[in-house]
């Protein structure tokens, strides 16, 4: 879509397409909105800067000095975090109309909820399996008595969507959806020997396909958190479980990232490229310490490859719309209804 400044929708005025309050009042209307738009500006930067702090501060950058507050202890105060970032993410969201800080709140509500259930858990005793040391080992260490609290963020995290339609919330649901992929493994394997690798896969699988539908079906960026950590979930395992393999399952490695490069384009998603490119890059670097370890040639060969594909890039820019209008073309209009409905590469 084009983009207009101030002096084009004045220049417009002078040639009498808008009337100077036209144009007045649309200005005025889009300053609103953009003001509660996640752009990139140095206001939301901070906003979002802040509440990273907080967030860090309730988490990472626990002391041990917390524990000696005792269970008990460190429930009241979250839970009073807690209270006091819900009334003031209501009184910005709905009073004042303020969606990033007044969303930004209600997110900064919701990551209190694993201290909350830690202090609990700790205060009472209940634990799945061995009790941690410290709050400070659940950003840290794998461990299966992690999931109460896991579950209980992911669970507040959908309330507070019931009632807040934040995309940033997704933030912490996907991330506990994460953290439950690996702590969930110590459980499982009490009773069965299982790789937490394919753990791992079979878990951001889920969480890619479960969040392409919601990609689908909603108009608002719910979706990029779920993409990120799911990616991560997924490739993650799938790099470690293949690094001691067969060279045809190192091949077909290659040939999934390759994959999720040309995926990225249909869902318009660069976390796709992201991984897809550092799985590449990683076969390649394998090929050249390894395989091809003594070969003059082979670093020419990717060379030209590289230069190849930057040619045929600069030719697909120069081109775009006449190839795309093709490639539409040769595709089911069966299939295009499946791509998802947010239009912007993120």
């Amino acid at each position: 879509m084009q983009n207009f400044s101030k002096e084009d929708l004045e220049r417009a005025v002078e040639a009498n397409i808008f009337t100077k309050e036209q144009v007045e009042m649309f200005l005025n209307s889009a300053e609103k909105d953009l003001a509660n738009q996640s752009s990139f500006t140095f206001i939301n930067v901070a906003y979002y800067f802040g509440a990273m702090i907080v967030i860090s501060a309730m988490g990472w950058f626990m002391t041990l000095g917390w524990e000696s507050l005792g269970g008990l202890g460190i429930t009241l105060i979250a839970l009073t975090y807690a209270i006091i970032f819900v009334l003031l993410g209501r009184y910005l969201w709905f009073g004042k109309n303020l969606k990033i800080p007044g969303g930004l709140f209600f997110v900064m509500a919701t990551c209190m909820t694993p201290l909350a259930v830690y202090g609990i858990q700790k205060f009472t005793g209940i634990w799945p399996a061995d009790a941690p040391t410290d709050f400070r080992g659940y950003n840290i260490w794998i461990q299966g008595s992690w999931i109460i609290m896991e579950l209980a963020t992911v669970a507040v995290g959908l309330i507070m969507l019931k009632f807040v339609k934040f995309p940033f919330l997704t933030a912490p649901i996907a991330f506990s959806l994460w953290y439950l992929s690996m702590d969930s493994v110590p459980l499982l394997l009490r009773s069965a020997e299982i790789d937490n690798r394919l753990v791992s896969v079979f878990f951001g699988l889920v969480m890619i396909v479960v969040t392409y539908f919601i990609d689908r079906k909603t108009k608002d960026d719910y979706a990029f958190w779920g993409y990120l950590f799911g990616m991560l979930t997924f490739w993650g395992g799938l790099t470690f479980l293949l690094d001691s393999s067969s060279e045809l399952s190192k091949f077909s490695y290659c040939l999934l990232n390759v994959f999720l490069i040309i995926i990225s384009v249909w869902l318009e998603r660069k976390v796709f490229i992201i991984f897809g490119s550092l799985g590449v890059f990683g076969y390649l670097s394998y090929l050249s310490f390894t395989i091809f370890s003594g070969s003059i040639l082979f670093p020419f060969v990717l060379s030209f490859l590289g230069l190849a594909i930057i040619f045929l890039a600069i030719k697909y820019q120069k081109n775009m719309f006449v190839i795309n209008e093709k490639i539409k073309k040769l595709i089911p209009a069966s299939l295009l209804r499946y791509q998802p409905k947010n239009r912007i590469l993120n």
